[in-house]
């Protein structure tokens, strides 16, 4: 659905560069997300197939009218006419009616409840690409700090190996890491390009949009899991696949009755006025005069009222079959509701041991990181003194950057992860 906020949101985007932050972003999806957009018109034609429902429960009336010229041999011509009002009112139909009413009624909250789904959907794949750019952000950060390290340690070698105090293969071993580390950054650098332009497709923005993403002061990787049992008793009964899956039963059941509404009588109601006029109102074409009985309008005005009882006694087994029918779906429908309710508990299930196993990791990267990165810095004062052994510096070097690479990891999965689970929780995705 294209709205007003829709278009000045396009319209902004066609001007300077778009910085947003995970809460913009979600929210521009949620107007815009075209899968959003659509569930929305089916919500819509839901809510037009409610109100057609709730008018079969009154009268409809309709006017007809018709005016003939006949010509007949040596009788001249003659004009006729017709004119009707005519109205049917079904009174009864085994509570079809009101069922289907009841029906139509549910299929509108089933809609919106779709609607509830892809916005969960999407607010989880946005969450997950903007966590991806907010990682690939702070590996550039560090890699730049690599590559300047690696300067430095490369102009230093050289001055030493031009003092003659080390061999030029300890030269070249510097330019090989500085090369390594500049690859590294290059590598890092793409890696943001890919997960914006992934953003920007999931955000559905218009093709060459100029856009970036808020990097907030802290990422909490450190948050409150409620137990297991909460979260899916939770779950169970508030997230809209499994509410949807109670509706879809509701539903099939409606079906059921109305299919057995075919073996009731149906008793409708009618009338109709009319009246009629021609056969002696004569029309001369060629320069008589016409001549016309207005009085036949009275004179033949008529009204006419009746109920009509319909009686179902054989149907070639339409209501029948179609009974069955509905119980199948109904046995459908349940099964359905089950599936839902055992793979939302096992989702949820995943999303608790993942944020336990995240957390976990992010603990133990931190304390590694922290360490490596106090020895590593030793390292870099004891080779910047000529006290320390180039193939020992190399060892803490490797094991600073592989801690360095495990702890950003580390953090925004954590952080993902516990978002995740407490989203099933029904705890707003916050940076």
């Amino acid at each position: 659905m294209i709205t007003a906020q829709s278009k000045q949101d396009t319209a902004a985007l066609t001007g300077t560069k778009a910085v947003w932050n995970l809460q913009q972003s979600l929210e521009y999806a949620r107007r815009n997300n075209i899968q959003i957009n659509t569930l929305r018109l089916t919500e819509r034609s839901a809510n037009q197939q409610l109100l057609l429902s709730r008018s079969a429960l009154l009268p409809d009336l309709f006017a007809s009218g018709s005016q003939n010229l006949n010509h007949r041999r040596n009788q001249g011509n003659t004009i006729t006419g017709a004119y009707n009002l005519n109205s049917g009112w079904t009174l009864y139909r085994g509570g079809y009616l009101r069922s289907d009413i009841r029906q139509k009624d549910l299929a509108v909250q089933s809609a919106n409840l779709r609607v509830l789904e892809e916005d969960n959907n999407i607010t989880l794949q946005i969450t997950s690409a903007y966590l991806n750019i907010l990682l690939d952000k702070e590996s550039i950060i560090y890699a730049e700090d690599l590559v300047k390290t690696s300067k430095s340690q490369l102009e230093q070698a050289r001055r030493q190996y031009a003092a003659g105090s080390i061999a030029r293969r300890d030269v070249v071993q510097f330019e090989a890491q500085l090369a390594n580390d500049q690859y590294t950054l290059v590598t890092s650098q793409n890696a943001e390009r890919q997960d914006l332009l992934n953003l920007r497709t999931l955000l559905q923005l218009p093709a060459g949009t100029n856009f970036d993403i808020v990097e907030p002061d802290t990422v909490l990787s450190e948050l409150v899991i409620t137990p297991l049992q909460e979260v899916q008793q939770y779950a169970l009964q508030n997230r809209p696949e499994i509410r949807n899956s109670d509706l879809n039963v509701q539903i099939a059941e409606l079906d059921l009755t109305k299919a057995r509404a075919g073996y009731l009588p149906t008793l409708s109601a009618s009338g109709s006025l009319g009246t009629t006029t021609g056969g002696n109102n004569t029309v001369i074409i060629n320069n008589n005069a016409f001549s016309s009985n207005t009085g036949q309008f009275g004179r033949n005005f008529y009204q006419q009222a009746g109920i009509t009882l319909s009686i179902p006694i054989f149907a070639n087994r339409t209501n029948k079959t179609n009974v069955e029918l509905a119980k199948i779906n109904i046995e459908q429908a349940e099964l359905d509701r089950r599936n839902a309710s055992i793979t939302l508990s096992q989702e949820v299930e995943q999303a608790y041991i993942n944020a336990l196993n995240a957390q976990g990791q992010y603990n133990a990267a931190r304390e590694q990181f922290r360490y490596n990165q106090e020895v590593f810095r030793i390292s870099n004062e004891e080779l910047r003194l000529g006290a320390a052994n180039i193939f020992t510096f190399y060892q803490q070097r490797n094991l600073y950057v592989q801690a360095l690479q495990n702890y950003i990891q580390a953090k925004y999965n954590a952080a993902l992860s516990v978002s995740i689970y407490n989203f099933y929780s029904g705890i707003p995705i916050t940076l």
